[in-house]
């Protein structure tokens, strides 16, 4: 193929285009200024991404009296950056969206109704007020506290009340002076007045 042929021709380059020279540098768009307008300054609310092209001078001054909430009343204000938190997007109660709160399955829950929710466990009865959900579970004992609930046959999620009840008892019972002296109820009697005094040092009454 010579170099005079049409399909050489066909698929030679095209030569490159010089380029365009860059535009001159825009002038200050304030009122009467002839000086190159390189610093941008926004124009205001509902106009986000469009700015003024001023000089140095220029933007200083319209800065210093540019009010983004010009025009607004102070609830549109407090509005407006209470809004702002979350990016001006709609918000819903935590856990329950709109769709979810207006379900017939969440009307049933608030209204109390059983038929189409249950509950074996508790958990929304509790909320209602109807009593705990668990059984009081007994305190995790040391040994000499322990030691010292047997001494005194109680068991260890007794109360305060049951714990003095149970102490008058027995110390009435195993006195000294209401047994005529006897060395096994003095004992006895011993033992029942340490247990307490510990438990009661330990805060159980």
């Amino acid at each position: 193929m010579g170099l005079d042929s049409k399909f050489f021709d066909g698929i030679r380059t095209r030569r490159r285009r010089p380029p365009e020279p860059e535009p001159a540098d825009p002038t200050c768009q304030w009122d009467g200024c002839e000086k190159q307008g390189v610093h941008r300054a926004p124009v205001g609310r509902n106009a986000e991404g469009q700015f003024f092209l001023f000089c140095f001078e220029h933007v200083k001054e319209y800065n210093k009296g540019y009010n983004y909430f010009s025009g607004l009343s102070d609830n549109e204000i407090a509005r407006y950056q209470k809004e702002a938190i979350t990016g001006h997007r709609p918000t819903w109660t935590v856990g329950v969206n709109k769709a979810a709160r207006n379900s017939p399955l969440h009307s049933d829950i608030r209204s109390g109704a059983s038929s189409r929710f249950r509950d074996p466990f508790g958990f929304v009865a509790e909320g209602r007020g109807k009593g705990p959900r668990f059984e009081t579970q007994a305190p995790k004992l040391k040994s000499l506290e322990a030691k010292a609930f047997g001494t005194m046959s109680l068991a260890a999620n007794a109360t305060p009340k049951e714990i003095k009840s149970r102490y008058k008892e027995l110390v009435k019972k195993h006195h000294p002076d209401a047994n005529g002296g006897d060395r096994g109820s003095e004992e006895r009697f011993r033992e029942v007045v340490q247990a307490y005094q510990l438990l009661k040092q330990n805060g159980f009454c």
